[in-house]
């Protein structure tokens, strides 16, 4: 199914796994897909968020209070949520093909899905007071 994922990519939806199980989560949405997008620092997923005006510990501290913790219990399976889904075949469909989905294209259907992680992503404004909004 992810043959034509980059070996970051991968990784990172393997971390996006992981961080649910960290949280006590059944199932992978697209906060846990945004915190290990976060954490895998790619340069090109680093200038996207300095174009949001958003800094990593930010969005990272934003996503993990967001997300919270599920019940203290190990889950059998662990469930892709559809909007995960969608994410990952928006990002497949806006690579050309023979070249591999990296983590900005997933990055990039993240930020334009929805949800938790396009509200986290949503541009920072400077008010005129030099307050940001």
């Amino acid at each position: 199914m992810f043959n034509r994922f980059s070996p970051a990519a991968k990784r990172v939806l393997r971390a996006a796994e992981q961080a649910s199980r960290n949280h006590n989560h059944y199932y992978v949405g697209v906060g846990h897909v945004l915190l290990a997008l976060v954490e895998e620092r790619d340069p090109a997923v680093e200038r996207r968020l300095a174009e949001r005006g958003k800094s990593r510990d930010e969005v990272l501290m934003a996503v993990r209070q967001a997300l919270g913790t599920g019940e203290d219990r190990t889950w059998e399976g662990i469930l892709v949520t559809p909007r995960v889904r969608r994410v990952v075949a928006a990002a497949e469909r806006a690579v050309p093909a023979g070249e591999a989905v990296e983590p900005a294209h997933l990055f990039d259907a993240l930020a334009g899905e929805g949800g938790l992680a396009a509200d986290v992503l949503a541009p920072t404004v400077e008010s005129s007071a030099g307050r940001r909004e």
